[in-house]
């Protein structure tokens, strides 16, 4: 399928998606916060995910992927205002492939994208 971009913003999801499409990315799938995205994972190649949402923040998504036998090896890249090095860290504990620190530049998202899928 593509790419499943996680925020509760509506603003935030439509800014990736348009970065994304401006580097080529099409197969685009949105979610508005890690309960709806899990059930999106089929026929995901990569997950781009905010920290901070409610009903199921993307920390608490991670996991949920990780120990998943069918979705753990999807690639995610956690794309928040959490910037400080604890929080980084422990997100890079608890499975995710990047981090990406919000506000971000177009080229950086596609940078870290491009590492982790081909489209």
């Amino acid at each position: 399928m593509g790419i499943l971009i996680v925020d509760n913003s509506f603003t935030m999801r439509k800014i990736i998606r348009k970065h994304l499409e401006n580097g080529g990315y099409y197969e685009i799938e949105e979610a508005v916060d890690g309960e709806d995205a899990l059930s999106k994972l089929q026929d995901v190649d990569l997950v781009l995910t905010d920290w901070i949402m409610p009903n199921r923040d993307g920390l608490s998504l991670v996991r949920e992927i990780r120990k998943s036998p069918v979705f753990k090896n999807i690639p995610v890249i956690m794309v928040t205002v959490e910037g400080s090095q604890a929080q980084v860290l422990e997100a890079f504990r608890q499975g995710v492939s990047d981090y990406l620190v919000k506000p971000f530049k177009g080229p950086a998202l596609l940078e870290k994208v491009r590492r982790y899928y081909s489209g």
